[in-house]
């Protein structure tokens, strides 16, 4: 009997200790996946760079009008690889209309390049 009731006991405890391994290893997975989601690069909003970089360009002046890409794309430069936001700002200067283009990094919203077409 006595050998009966350690069995029973034994039993009892391995399904607990099993239940309690899998519940362990199941949060440490879910928060590895949830840490690995949430340190993934987030992009800055397109329209929010395109308002950043109009806001530069008033302080000169009226804005004709003004452009951004949406949708980043892929950008090599000095062998670093980064996605970027093309954009554009047009505007009077001396009776004619002036375009610039710029190129934003899509992570930062920096402002990588600005130049006159």
């Amino acid at each position: 009997m006595f050998h009966d009731k350690n069995q029973m006991l034994y039993k009892d405890n391995k399904e607990k200790i099993l239940a309690g391994i899998l519940l362990t290893s199941g949060i440490v997975i879910g928060m590895s996946l949830t840490v690995l989601f949430m340190h993934r690069e987030k992009k800055v909003n397109g329209e929010a760079v395109l308002e950043s970089v109009k806001e530069m360009f008033l302080t000169d002046g009226p804005i004709e009008g003004s452009w951004i890409e949406l949708y980043p794309v892929p950008l090599t430069r000095f062998s670093a690889e980064t996605k970027v936001y093309y954009g554009g700002i047009s505007r009077k200067e001396n009776d004619q209309l002036i375009q610039y283009e710029f190129i934003a990094d899509a992570y930062t919203g920096t402002i990588l390049d600005i130049y006159k077409l």
